[in-house]
């Protein structure tokens, strides 16, 4: 150890940010450990080393005594005074007990510990660096796939990928560079570990992001995006400045914008609608391509009614019910789709044999016309009941006193009713 140590250790803290004196307090605390390991030693020792030269010293600190009952720890007063006269009982002696041999152990065990400290410095740095970029996209290469998690670099760091956020339609190969969105940076003994999503919504975010400069420069905002990793995502987009088409503006030219976030996500569908204050308007660009016909919605449930063209019906709910579940997590809203002709059915007027429902109808108006056939059908209903139940206690005046009797022929005046005579009772209150 000498003067070119020092100025290593000086270069270290420039390159690599390690304080010296904290590496020296570490060499020292390692040096006193071989020492003891080494020499077979149990005394209090500790090791110095000079700042300026690098010299070492390995020490050994005893308190003076009258009568030594502890010679690892204690030192007699004659003997003491035999080094320095000003010594009393009580004080602190020092004496150097640097083994001859001691040179080579301190290279190698201060050429560990700078190798350590560096490598831990490294790891902090990385670290540092890489929980800046939470929530960013980075560009990763696969490095092994071991039973669906897929491990990846990352610059000087490793990526890890679990099974739940790889998309399941997709088949990565080894070598192969993937847009990856960072969840979490977490602390290991083996450095730090990057934890990656693919299915992440914010994933779709930061590459139209990275696409589109209007969202950059927020003239374009994402209001909401819902996903379904590998088939289909959702992304509403609004404008903040006037004249400024969001949708346009992220589709881009021929759609080569959108184009570009779709070949990142191997083929995924991406429908990027308009974001609307209107509940109604909002849910009816949500089912897009689908095309509603109205919509009506219940504040307080968060509920909606909305009615679509027969050949829309399909469209609008989507592949097993997908359009309409992404159309549900994009705007907040359950959504209740109903095509053309169920509703017509529902209210059709047999004896003009024309729909009630015109295309200009206000979707409270069908609500309101609806609830006029339910309850025309509750009090039709109830009246023949009523009616039955009359019958069936005429029948217990008349003599039939078991109570079987009496039901049986109630269920007998119940089957009597006519389901046309109810219909057709139905119309009359409707055309009331």
């Amino acid at each position: 150890m000498n003067e070119q140590f020092i100025y290593a250790l000086e270069e270290l803290e420039q390159e690599k940010g390690i304080n010296k004196e904290i590496l020296i307090e570490t060499i020292e605390a390692a040096l006193i450990s071989a020492y003891k390991k080494n020499f077979g030693s149990s005394e209090n020792v500790y090791v110095n080393i000079d700042q300026n030269t690098g010299d070492i010293k390995v020490l050994c600190a005893k308190t003076v005594v009258d009568e030594v009952a502890n010679p690892s720890d204690e030192v007699g007063l004659e003997e003491a005074k035999m080094k320095n006269a000003a010594y009393e009982v009580g004080d602190r002696m020092e004496f150097e007990v640097t083994p001859a041999a001691f040179g080579r152990l301190a290279a190698q065990t201060a050429k560990q510990v700078v190798m350590q400290k560096i490598r831990e410095a490294e790891r902090g740095v990385i670290f540092e660096q890489y929980t800046e970029k939470e929530g960013e996209v980075l560009t990763a290469v696969v490095h092994r796939i071991d039973k669906s998690k897929v491990f990846l670099e990352i610059g000087k760091a490793e990526g890890l990928m679990l099974p739940s956020e790889c998309i399941r339609t997709e088949h990565l190969a080894v070598n192969e560079k993937i847009k990856v969105y960072i969840t979490e940076v977490k602390k290991t003994s083996k450095g730090p570990q990057i934890m990656v999503s693919r299915t992440h919504p914010n994933l779709v975010a930061r590459l139209f992001e990275m696409e589109v400069p209007e969202i950059k420069q927020n003239i374009v905002e994402i209001k909401n995006i819902a996903r379904e990793a590998g088939f289909r995502t959702k992304i509403s987009v609004a404008a903040n400045e006037d004249n400024v088409d969001p949708v346009g503006a992220c589709v881009g030219q021929k759609g080569s914008r959108i184009e570009r976030v779709v070949d990142e996500l191997k083929g995924e569908k991406i429908d990027v609608i308009p974001w609307s204050e209107d509940s109604v308007e909002y849910i009816a660009n949500a089912l897009r391509p689908a095309k509603v016909v109205m919509a009506q919605v219940d504040e307080f449930e968060r509920a909606a009614k909305v009615i679509v063209p027969d050949n829309q019906l399909s469209l609008a709910i989507g592949r097993e019910g997908q359009n309409a579940r992404l159309a549900a997590k994009l705007t907040g809203w359950k959504i209740d789709i109903k095509s053309q002709s169920q509703i017509e059915g529902a209210i059709f007027n047999r004896n003009s044999g024309e729909s009630i429902l015109d295309d200009e109808m206000e979707a409270m108006e069908v609500d309101d016309t609806i609830d006029e056939v339910v309850s025309a059908a509750q009090d039709a209903v109830t009246e023949e009941i009523e009616v039955a139940a009359k019958k069936a206690h005429s029948a217990v005046d008349d003599g039939l006193s078991d109570v079987q009797q009496a039901a049986d022929k109630a269920l007998e005046e119940l089957e009597d009713v006519n389901l046309d005579d109810l219909l057709a009772d139905i119309e009359e209150e409707l055309e009331g």
